[in-house]
């Protein structure tokens, strides 16, 4: 397997346009003539499908949902980053791209993040356009905010509803091309394999997930925009339906995975209430900008917060990151929430959660300013654990949210598979090893609206290859394989549920692979999984049958994915001996408990080759190389 990344010659702020410039275009004539797969609606899935369409290509839009505006992106609260600068502040595309770069821990790939900086200021113009209803000033004026990992304000809001309203965006250009024929819409319709054709991404099979129906559909090339794979820890702040099926079809098939073990935690999260939860909710950054996050001084101290007075309270992370205080970057606000919480000054039940304290906001600016920015967000926490987050402070606890690693993806979005491009969250390319908040709705709308449309019309003018039938010999072998897999997860006829097993491994998985690991912890995960993977498939119990609605057989699927990708991931965080970002490894670590990196072994990206079932993966390893942003020791202090 090569990594060719193919990034551009020529100074760093001019390579894009450089490469636009030297790409192949497709004419409006032919265009009609192509015909491109999108698996996948959430902002980069919907945002792609249609600008292909409206550019002309023949595009099908499938979703596991009943409609695209159900998709993931929905639930993204706080705001979406661009290097505007409204406020005069400071800000600029190489701020933006630095900062992004810095708060990945130096483990992303230049030329990508300076172009996802670069486009930025074109997403929020496109949004604007299509009414999407960002918060403004007084006079008018778009609004911006402060997020973590910066220190000037370049974050547009709506409220605590930011993706909602950019995904009705992108859905109402996307449904224009629907009615207007361009795009197909296949909704309650899941990919389950990937269909490769002489080296080529040329089709996938889905399963109609209201009559269990087969079907194969061919194309020119396939888009994957299926978001990430956090829930392979079972509790996460992601929809019940996220899953890693897609893109580990694709890896099955030849297509690289990067990073795996690059699982963001998110500070803002509500803490568990017990094990009948199979999710968490997420409380947005955002909120980080006037709530104070704080635990008693004292350790074990379980007065209510009001009670303990302003001497006895620790501001941990304005005292231990004064530059930016509570917009310390996610994995560094995690890491110290959990240490005082280990040191037994949680809060709340177990003592693991900190407060996260508006009283001072509320004082200084008055409840209805507090109300105006984030009152769906207190009315959300209000609606889940009964308290008055303007009375008494939000209890917060660090979650699995979001994930940095995915397929591996070129400068032109395609994977190590011909055809096969990657958007969003599903690819590796922008984030290194840690996303600054406000940056996944960035790439995926960057993704959709302004790059992919470049980069996969080169593709087509330069492949000449011809689109296959249907009913092609490697579709036929697909739907063959996967009525096979069906049988036999309705054939072992076990005694314990899918979720139990989803469970075990995500207890596993956040015991030694979570906010921190080490060998030995990572070693004894290797253990566990693969024997976990073993009884899953001598004792699981799927009822019903594939030939109807069957959301057991759908949650059945993506968990034994899960119960491989686990061991990937695993793997991944076992061979990577530094710390980095949200890659903690307890071993590599500063006096003072901050990364410490190992640039010289490990300033690159992995890159796993799959080699067979039963086999090990093979690893690879592109070098990044840094011309602007030069390797630092990364401070947020």
């Amino acid at each position: 397997m090569k990594l060719d990344a193919r990034i551009p010659a020529g100074p760093l702020a001019q390579k894009w346009d450089r490469r636009r410039a030297e790409m192949k275009l497709v004419n409006p004539a032919n265009k009609r003539k192509y015909e491109i797969l999108v698996v996948g609606s959430g902002l980069a899935g919907a945002s792609a499908a249609a600008t292909l369409g409206e550019l002309g290509y023949r595009v099908k839009c499938f979703c596991f949902q009943d409609s695209p505006r159900r998709a993931h992106s929905i639930a993204a609260q706080g705001g979406i980053n661009a290097a505007k600068n409204y406020q005069n502040d400071g800000d600029s595309v190489h701020r933006l791209f630095y900062d992004t770069i810095k708060g990945g821990d130096f483990r992303a790939r230049e030329a990508n993040v300076h172009r996802l900086a670069e486009v930025s200021v074109n997403i929020i113009d496109q949004c604007v356009a299509q009414g999407v209803p960002f918060g403004r000033e007084y006079g008018g004026m778009l609004a911006n905010r402060s997020f973590g990992g910066a220190q000037v304000s370049r974050t547009f809001y709506a409220r605590g509803a930011t993706g909602q309203q950019l995904l009705i965006g992108a859905y109402q250009a996307l449904s224009r091309q629907i009615g207007l024929g361009a795009v197909r819409m296949f909704p309650r319709t899941e990919m389950l394999d990937l269909v490769v054709v002489d080296g080529r991404a040329k089709g996938i099979v889905v399963r109609d997930l209201v009559s269990g129906k087969i079907a194969s559909h061919s194309a020119d090339a396939v888009v994957l925009a299926t978001g990430g794979y956090g829930n392979v820890f079972y509790l996460s702040t992601n929809a019940q339906g996220c899953n890693a099926t897609a893109i580990w079809r694709a890896w099955k098939k030849g297509a690289a995975f990067a990073n795996p073990c690059f699982t963001q935690i998110h500070p803002t999260c509500i803490p568990v209430s017990g094990e009948h939860q199979s999710k968490l909710t997420l409380m947005s950054e955002s909120l980080r900008n006037d709530g104070r996050c704080w635990v008693p001084k004292a350790k074990g101290d379980r007065r209510a917060p009001r009670e303990i007075p302003e001497v006895e309270r620790d501001y941990y992370l304005e005292r231990m990151y004064p530059s930016y205080g509570n917009l310390a970057p996610r994995d560094i606000s995690s890491r110290a929430a959990k240490r005082v919480c280990d040191e037994g000054r949680g809060v709340g039940p177990g003592g693991r959660g900190v407060y996260l304290d508006f009283s001072d906001a509320i004082a200084r600016l008055g409840e209805n300013v507090v109300r105006e920015r984030y009152g769906n967000l207190f009315d959300m926490y209000h609606e889940i654990t009964a308290e008055n987050a303007y009375q008494v402070p939000m209890r917060i606890y660090p979650a699995i949210h979001y994930v940095m690693g995915g397929l591996w993806v070129d400068y032109h979005l395609m994977s190590t598979l011909p055809g096969l491009f990657v958007l969003g969250e599903a690819n590796f390319s922008d984030h290194g090893a840690n996303r600054l908040g406000a940056s996944a709705l960035m790439q995926g709308l960057a993704d959709g609206y302004f790059i992919l449309p470049y980069t996969i019309g080169d593709y087509l003018a330069s492949s000449g290859a011809k689109r296959p039938a249907a009913d092609a010999a490697e579709f036929r072998a697909a739907e063959e394989e996967i009525q096979a897999r069906t049988k036999r997860f309705l054939g072992v006829n076990g005694k314990r549920t899918v979720s139990e097993f989803h469970r075990r491994l995500g207890k596993i998985l956040w015991e030694h692979c979570g906010m921190a690991r080490d060998a030995a912890g990572l070693k004894k995960a290797l253990e566990e999984i693969p024997a976990l993977r073993q009884e899953f498939w001598e004792d699981v119990r799927v009822p019903g049958s594939g030939d109807e609605l069957n959301p057991s057989l759908e949650r059945a699927g993506r968990v034994a994915d899960f119960l491989e990708l686990g061991e990937l991931i695993c793997m991944d965080a076992l061979a990577r001996e530094e710390s980095c970002g949200c890659h903690f490894r307890a071993e590599y670590q500063l006096e003072d408990g901050e990364c410490r990196r190992n640039d010289e072994k490990f300033a690159h990206v992995a890159a796993w080759e799959f080699q067979g079932d039963g086999r090990p993966p093979l690893r690879h390893a592109e070098p990044l190389v840094y011309e602007e942003a030069h390797l630092a020791t990364r401070s947020y202090k």
